[in-house]
């Protein structure tokens, strides 16, 4: 329960950074071309906020857990008190006098930006005022445009506004890839030292590997480091030579191998980690039985098991049973019994990489930092551009995945430089995805943007209120499917 807590808390740590500064992308760019942001909220407030804040006559004013105001404009309504419509059947509105409002109204203040935390912690939103987004606030659309309103400047104008968010996220990622480079260096096992080789996935020895094979080359390069980055490399590769016995073996893929891998949400290859306690939890069945840091532990119920996770694996097959855990401690052998808890784990955290074989690090320089950051970021987004294409198949809609999914990406421990290495890359994915032409997202406010700037013709407002409310479906409607995929499995 504590690294599922643990886990969480990043998620969001790093999901509220991300969009605040995307909308406060937004935020910058329509301020430049005076275009009224009559929100700006971390978090989504329905119904109330936990705090808000609007600065009037020079001095900040704040309400703390306040329900959210009513708008100015509503229906107009007959003698009978239904809507009103006009010929054409839109409804028409009216709107109270500004001037009518006391001076402790907020709403007396529209040029002033209300500033605010929800309680609802599944993102943000800057609201601009004239443009169809998902606050669909057809009341104001109805009215003529004002000069301060994101509709009535050019589009020129609109240009950066819209994609200011996309740029702050991608420039942010790039920053955060530099500066982790900078604080923490980069740190890894060089693929010839891991020794005891690698665990393969039973698709991969379907093709010829065996576990236990150390990787050297794919198609006569020889292969570094074992990172996202290579492990593509590898997928695509046509030829892979492994060192097997001490000697060097030739192992041919098919062509359609890396798709194979992806879609039947399969994993390639992963390096061989002996069981070395790196800590022992406390208050777990592994504390009360006495395993201590750097015991070495080697067998279950007397069946020898070299790597972590077959031994992790064959502990989670005896949930809530006794099992003797051989185990060495300095260089002696010993056993014990322990019975895992109700989630097939006894509170033993293993030994990373880095702490087991024998780690390269490359530390940098402000100055080498940054190309370094920048080339990692951009290596990231086009690895991420690889893998999306197979969310269009019936495999890779069913893999689809939500924030659990995500989640489990994090470090059950607080990790800094995972922590902010995940923001990062969520930095690229949410730039990414921001960017795709679907309405509901700033790339389909592009599109038509694009389409306007092209034919010199502004798309029909109605029709773009019926595309928001569509895309919005179909955003909210992939948001379900996702977490519910995360459920299901």
């Amino acid at each position: 329960m504590e690294s599922i807590l643990i886990r969480a808390l990043q998620l969001i740590f790093s999901l509220t950074i991300l969009v605040v500064f995307h909308e406060l992308g937004h935020f910058f760019f329509s301020r430049i071309f005076k275009v009224r942001v009559e929100k700006f909220y971390m978090f989504f407030n329905p119904w109330f906020s936990i705090v808000r804040a609007k600065k009037i006559n020079g001095k900040w004013r704040f309400h703390f857990f306040a329900k959210n105001l009513k708008s100015l404009n509503t229906n107009a309504l007959d003698y009978q008190g239904n809507p009103q419509k006009d010929s054409e059947g839109n409804y028409l509105y009216q709107t109270t006098p500004i001037e009518d409002l006391p001076d402790t109204d907020w709403r007396k203040y529209p040029d002033k930006t209300e500033w605010g935390i929800g309680w609802l912690p599944l993102g943000g939103y800057c609201k601009i005022a004239g443009m169809i987004d998902e606050s669909m606030d057809k009341v104001q659309m109805a009215q003529a445009p004002k000069p301060w309103e994101y509709r009535a400047v050019s589009p020129w104008k609109r240009l950066p506004i819209i994609t200011g968010g996309v740029v702050v996220n991608f420039i942010m990622a790039l920053l955060i890839y530099s500066a982790i480079l900078f604080t923490w260096g980069e740190e890894y096992v060089p693929m010839k030292n891991y020794k005891a080789g690698f665990e393969f996935s039973p698709l991969s020895q379907k093709v010829g590997f065996q576990n236990g094979d150390i990787i050297l080359k794919a198609d006569g390069s020889l292969v570094e480091q074992y990172n996202d980055l290579e492990i593509r490399k590898l997928l695509s590769a046509k030829q892979i030579v492994v060192l097997r016995g001490g000697q060097e073996t030739t192992v041919t893929l098919p062509a359609d191998f890396s798709n194979q891998v992806v879609l039947n949400k399969d994993f390639f290859a992963f390096p061989r980690l002996p069981f070395v306690a790196r800590e022992i939890i406390k208050n777990t069945p592994a504390q009360k039985a006495g395993l201590l840091k750097g015991d070495s532990l080697v067998s279950v119920n007397d069946s020898s098991y070299y790597s972590f996770f077959d031994f992790a694996a064959k502990i989670n097959r005896n949930k809530q049973n006794p099992v003797k855990i051989g185990y060495y401690r300095h260089g002696i052998a010993h056993s014990i019994m322990i019975t895992p808890d109700s989630s097939g784990i006894i509170g033993v955290r293993p030994s990373l990489y880095n702490q087991v074989f024998k780690a390269k690090k490359i530390n940098y320089g402000l100055a080498e930092s940054i190309p370094a950051g920048i080339s990692l970021g951009i290596n990231k987004l086009g690895g991420y551009i690889s893998d999306f294409k197979y969310l269009f198949t019936k495999k890779g809609v069913e893999n689809l995945g939500g924030f659990a999914s995500i989640g489990k990406m994090y470090d059950v421990e607080w990790n800094w430089p995972h922590l902010w290495e995940m923001t990062a890359f969520l930095s690229i994915i949410l730039a990414f995805m921001n960017i795709l032409p679907i309405p509901g997202l700033d790339g389909g406010h592009l599109l038509f943007l694009l389409f306007e700037l092209i034919t010199g013709r502004k798309p029909n407002e109605k029709f773009l209120e019926k595309a928001q409310a569509i895309g919005m479906i179909f955003l909210l409607g992939l948001m379900i499917l996702a977490n519910a995929n995360d459920f299901l499995r």
